[in-house]
């Protein structure tokens, strides 16, 4: 007979118990909410799987073919997913495991379970932020996403998104440069990605988490990314839209987040870009309007402290008046060329090699349509 140390008896309970949920998740026909509904009427994971069938069929949703497919279940294909993820260094989590995000505890509808890469512990860090928006995001909306992000996580916030194109990019991007927290929630399975995405994932793995809850090596899937909005939704105590048109599905995110009971802010744009028409209309629904990051914290009871320390290499101080004057035109927007050079007075050829200038030091940006922004503090003295 083989004997177990008490490692080998811990980790042999634990993937029995894991193998219990996923069991409950693979069930055809059962969800999340019926899932909870089960577990509450048969006293848990375990105790479900020795319930009768009348136990079974006085919950609420429970019919003949539900009732079927949990007899028909069995644990091999449970038992195969965890070998897998064991063999591919996937953490599973389960929704009585310490682990499990608080913020997750009290909804009806969170995953039965949640597949992961890197540090579970940050997924209880508080507080937490969700920036969201457009995969096809402009220049200037992943840069003011990628400077937000890095100054809320400077400030302690754990940065979510759902590691897609544009926004979402821009905004684990601003958190791994300010060596932040952040958390990316997946419409995948984590053995489906490219090999692009791979290496995004072992960069968020190694300052925050990766999650899923979707089986390793299942594809995306369009009906996949509302649930994997509500997850964002859910784990985060607000979330910001920084740009997103009338059918982004950052809308999905921003709504479910409301009726979860947490804040939705959202960053207004130009009225005649259609990319920020979606912001515009979460704002006349209600959401709070957000010009700059620190009103953020303060609308998020967050105190900002030591963001001078903090950002002491990016400020500026011009080094004459017309170079000032130039730098205050661009604060707080993009500004087109023409225009700077009528608000500062100066010819096109005055201003090029200034302007050139300030953006070889990184002072400035230009942006496409000959466009520049303000890419620095501005120092007082």
């Amino acid at each position: 007979m083989q004997e177990y140390g008490e490692c080998d008896k811990v980790e042999l309970m634990t993937s029995e118990h894991a193998a219990a949920w996923l069991r409950l998740s693979l069930t055809h026909g059962v969800g999340p909410m019926l899932g909870r509904r089960l577990l509450a009427a048969t006293g848990g994971v375990d105790a479900l799987w020795a319930a009768t069938a009348s136990e079974l069929e006085s919950v609420n949703g429970m019919g003949p073919q539900l009732l079927a497919a949990l007899a028909a279940s069995h644990t091999g294909p449970a038992e195969d997913i965890l070998m897998l993820c064991a063999t591919q260094q996937i953490g599973i989590l389960c929704p009585d495991d310490p682990e499990w995000p608080s913020a997750l505890a009290d909804l009806d509808d969170a995953p039965l379970l949640l597949f992961y890469r890197g540090d579970p512990a940050c997924l209880s860090h508080r507080p937490m932020l969700a920036m969201v928006g457009a995969r096809r995001a402009s220049r200037e909306g992943r840069l003011l996403t990628r400077r937000w992000s890095g100054y809320c996580s400077q400030q302690g916030l754990t940065i979510i998104s759902g590691m897609a194109f544009g926004i979402d990019a821009a905004a684990h991007a601003g958190a791994l440069e300010a060596h932040g927290a952040t958390i990316a929630v997946l419409g995948c399975g984590l053995l489906t990605l490219t090999e692009e995405q791979q290496q995004q994932v072992a960069a968020i793995a190694g300052q925050g988490c990766v999650l899923s809850e979707f089986l390793p090596g299942q594809p995306a899937r369009p009906e996949h990314f509302p649930r994997r909005n509500r997850v964002i939704a859910g784990l985060a105590q607000a979330t910001l839209v920084m740009e997103a048109d009338i059918r982004s599905g950052s809308l999905i995110t921003a709504r479910l987040a409301g009726e979860y009971g947490r804040d939705v802010f959202a960053v207004p744009g130009s009225v005649l870009a259609s990319n920020h028409a979606g912001c515009h209309q979460l704002i006349r629904d209600g959401a709070m309007l957000i010009e700059r990051a620190e009103d953020l914290l303060q609308q998020m009871g967050v105190k900002a402290g030591m963001s001078a320390a903090l950002r002491a290499g990016k400020h500026y101080h011009p080094t004459n008046a017309r170079e000032a004057d130039l730098l205050m035109a661009m604060a707080g927007q993009a500004v087109h060329l023409d225009l700077l050079a009528e608000t500062c007075g100066l010819t096109l050829p005055e201003l090029s090699p200034i302007l050139l200038r300030l953006e070889l030091q990184g002072v400035i940006e230009r942006l496409p349509g000959s466009r520049y922004l303000l890419a620095m503090e501005l120092s007082d003295t």
